[in-house]
């Protein structure tokens, strides 16, 4: 996929009714420190689209990008690190869980980890979520660039390992390294976006 425009098109807080969009739709989550707003300017080469801040937490809303009048990047609310109350993290959940249930433009799911660790609780909790939903899902292993080449293909398979015996994810599950530092990865996710755009 070449990104020939991209527009912020739709914005969605607690209590907006989701859009009825006419294509089809990917969307984007993660921990609210998982370099997500960094990994979404990375993908569509603009330094400041969604906002990245050294504070996790700044996606305190559903955000629509129209991408190419052909499909739309979802920036989901990020979850379990940002500095935020109980009350207000329980209503993004809600809100997390309302559009995965209801929106019928939904293709998939790109989900972000860090690749130095493994899966918190809440990811897996959030892949075995969307598996139980039948969401395609693919895990993306962020800041590849924070660790060492030989490590790489070691971490991957820890971050598969526990996806494996903590979740009912399809084995198949496509986990990608990604670095919104060195753009590793970048085409390799255009290209399954692409893919869910021509719906294959």
């Amino acid at each position: 996929m070449k990104i020939k425009s991209v527009e912020l098109e739709t914005v969605c807080g607690i209590t907006s009714e989701l859009p009825a969009n006419a294509h089809p739709e990917v969307a984007f989550a993660g921990r609210s420190n998982a370099g997500k707003s960094s990994l979404i300017n990375c993908l569509m080469q603009r330094s400041s689209l969604a906002r990245t801040s050294s504070s996790p937490g700044k996606t305190q809303t559903i955000n629509y990008y129209n991408i190419n009048e052909e499909l739309y990047l979802v920036d989901l609310p990020g979850y379990g690190y940002a500095k935020i109350s109980r009350e207000t993290a329980e209503k993004w959940g809600r809100m997390i869980e309302n559009y995965l249930t209801t929106s019928e433009q939904l293709r998939a799911v790109f989900l972000l980890v860090d690749i130095r660790h493994e899966p918190t609780k809440q990811d897996l909790q959030m892949i075995d979520y969307l598996a139980c939903l039948e969401i395609e899902t693919v895990v993306i292993a962020t800041k590849a660039d924070k660790i060492k080449r030989s490590q790489l293909q070691k971490n991957l398979s820890i971050i598969k390992k526990s996806i494996s015996e903590n979740t009912n994810a399809p084995s198949d599950t496509i986990i990608l390294p990604f670095s919104s530092v060195t753009g590793q990865g970048r085409e390799d996710v255009l290209d399954l976006m692409d893919q869910v755009a021509e719906g294959l």
